[in-house]
């Protein structure tokens, strides 16, 4: 996957997150849990382009792993709205399958970066 690819896919997951939350009930914890998914389902984005300008290979790393931090708050949120009856599940499967798959999506990318070495635990 490119990079190009990556923005064009974190910047979707993003306008997903924005939809679902101007859908969510006018109430007072609807509205409280959805603005925390808002925070952390855009920052995705933000932060994976910020992926994309690291200086050096730990810059990439600790950044990419702020970009799964941030999916993997916005599966809690997700949950939480489904579990407060909030959302239909069913509404989130195609956010979970996203938030589940961009981590998954960090190896493509470390491989995909120029100079970066993975670490091999050698044992002796």
């Amino acid at each position: 996957m490119t990079r190009e690819e990556m923005k064009a896919r974190t910047k979707a997951y993003a306008n997903r997150v924005v939809k679902l939350f101007s859908a969510l009930p006018h109430n007072w914890i609807a509205q409280t849990l959805g603005k925390q998914l808002l925070r952390s389902g855009t920052s995705v984005g933000a932060n994976y382009r910020a992926v994309c300008r690291a200086k050096s290979n730990a810059d990439f790393i600790n950044k990419l792993r702020v970009v799964e931090e941030e999916c993997d708050e916005s599966l809690f949120w997700m949950e939480l709205l489904v579990d407060n009856d909030l959302v239909r599940a069913s509404r989130l499967i195609s956010f979970d399958e996203g938030s589940r798959r961009t981590p998954r999506d960090r190896c493509l990318i470390c491989q995909n970066r120029p100079h970066f070495k993975p670490r091999v635990n050698r044992i002796s």
